[in-house]
């Protein structure tokens, strides 16, 4: 069975998120962004900030992981972003055989 996961990020800024969503689709490195505005809390250099951010989920193959990533660093303005993924046990085989259609092979 191929290996699909969910990887997440978040940014402060809409237009550069929208940048990254398109490239990562544009370049076939995801079949799916999902954005969704959040207030998040968290430590940061001494401090708690309370932030608005938009947090995106992106389906891939977990042969992608490390391309999304750099992809990610490259054009994102966070000295540290939040970049985790998550494996995807189990799925829907149609949902699953689409991931794979839409992105690029290995």
């Amino acid at each position: 069975m191929k290996e699909y996961i969910m990887i997440t990020t978040t940014f402060s800024n809409q237009e550069e998120m929208e940048d990254v969503v398109h490239l990562l689709l544009d370049e076939r490195l995801v079949s799916c962004c999902q954005i969704k505005e959040i207030q998040s809390l968290y430590h940061w250099k001494g401090k708690v900030e309370n932030e608005k951010e938009y947090l995106v989920l992106m389906k891939t193959k977990k042969d992608l992981y490390k391309e999304v990533e750099k992809e990610i660093l490259n054009h994102h303005s966070y000295e540290v972003p939040e970049i985790i993924s998550y494996d995807i046990t189990n799925g829907y085989s149609k949902y699953l055989n689409w991931i794979e259609d839409e992105t690029k092979s290995i």
